[in-house]
C-alpha cells in the first residue's frame, strides 16, 4: 500500500499512525488513546490529576517505581479515531497542561480497539 503523506505526514505521530494500519490497525474505528505525563512530585501531579478531572477526561494517577528518580505518571485516556490532526491537537492541549503544573508531556500510544460503533452486540 502506497502512503498518503495527507493523511500519514511525514511526523513522529504521521509516522506511527502509518505503522499501526501497516500492521492492521483499522483506523476508521474509535480507540483509546494513552497520552502520559511525569511529575517531579504527588503535590503537582495530585494538582493536575483534579484539573484534568474537572475538564472531564478520564485520568490514572500512580507513581513509577521503575524509574530513578520515582516520578508521578498521568495518564488520560480519550476515546476518537486516530487521526494525525486530532491527535498532534490533543499532544498540544496536554503539553500545555503538564507544563502549568511543572510537568512533561511524554507521548501516546494505543493498546486496544474500543467499539465498533456500528455493531450493537459488542
Amino acid at each position: 500500500m502506497t502512503r498518503d503523506y495527507e493523511k500519514f505526514p511525514e511526523d513522529d505521530n504521521g509516522n506511527l499512525l502509518w505503522q499501526m494500519q501497516e500492521d492492521g490497525d483499522d483506523l476508521e474505528e474509535i480507540h483509546e488513546i494513552e497520552f502520559s505525563m511525569y511529575f517531579k512530585t504527588q503535590q503537582l501531579a495530585e494538582k493536575c490529576a483534579i484539573h484534568l478531572l474537572l475538564e472531564e477526561q478520564k485520568i490514572s494517577l500512580y507513581l513509577d517505581e521503575e524509574i530513578q528518580p520515582n516520578e508521578w505518571v498521568i495518564t488520560a485516556y480519550v476515546n476518537l479515531m486516530p487521526e494525525h490532526e486530532d491527535i498532534t491537537d490533543l499532544e498540544q492541549w496536554f503539553t500545555k497542561i503538564a507544563e502549568q503544573f511543572e510537568g512533561e508531556y511524554d507521548g501516546w500510544g494505543c493498546t486496544a480497539y474500543v467499539f465498533d460503533i456500528d455493531d450493537e452486540d459488542e
